[in-house]
């Protein structure tokens, strides 16, 4: 229990140093800091409402308020869609992959561990895509959201083969899985294709 609040602690702590890191050429701190307040107000309600309402759906409930809290700060201090998107997109991926080595651990599950694995492969791949997206032809906007879209896009498309294969993986909505995934990885691809022009 107590290993498990201090990865989680980490985890926040390098949510906010990426976030910062990615917006803080164009933002000062003081926003930055202000839109991750939101964004774990958000994530904070999703836990609050998954857990008294339907825990199955921890995943799906955290991440939607978490984008409700970026959104509304979007909104109130005026900062960009695609640059915002992509910083809380590729922070919440070190996060993510604590969860599942957590789960891996205390109920010794294979499929976690290999989610572990994956999640570290898209961080390694989020950083590729980051170094080398202006130099894809079809790209050809060049304009930020590459990385963080595309990770985001093959993560939902992982999620989405894992429940039409019936795997079942932490925090799944069975019935519902490969449809909700399958829907956000095409936002996300669709949100690319739209930035690449």
């Amino acid at each position: 229990m107590l290993t498990t609040i201090i990865l989680n602690f980490a985890a926040i702590f390098i949510f906010l140093f990426i976030f910062w890191k990615r917006l803080k050429e164009d933002y000062s701190s003081e926003i930055i800091f202000k839109t991750s307040l939101f964004i774990f107000t958000g994530i904070g309600i999703g836990l609050f409402l998954s857990f008294k309402l339907a825990q199955n759906w921890i995943f799906w409930i955290t991440f939607a308020w978490g984008l409700i809290g970026m959104v509304f700060a979007l909104l109130k201090l005026k900062i960009r869609f695609y640059e915002t998107i992509e910083a809380f997109l590729l922070a919440i991926l070190p996060w993510l992959s604590i969860l599942y080595l957590i789960d891996s651990t205390n109920n010794s599950s294979l499929i976690s561990f290999l989610i572990f694995i994956e999640i570290l492969l898209l961080i390694f791949g989020s950083y590729f895509f980051d170094t080398h997206y202006r130099n894809f032809k079809w790209y050809k906007s060049g304009k930020i959201g590459f990385a963080g879209l595309v990770t985001a896009g093959i993560f939902f498309v992982i999620r989405f083969i894992l429940a039409i294969l019936g795997i079942p993986v932490l925090s799944f909505v069975v019935g519902f899985e490969a449809i909700i995934s399958g829907v956000i990885a095409f936002v996300c691809f669709l949100l690319l294709y739209i930035r690449s022009k």
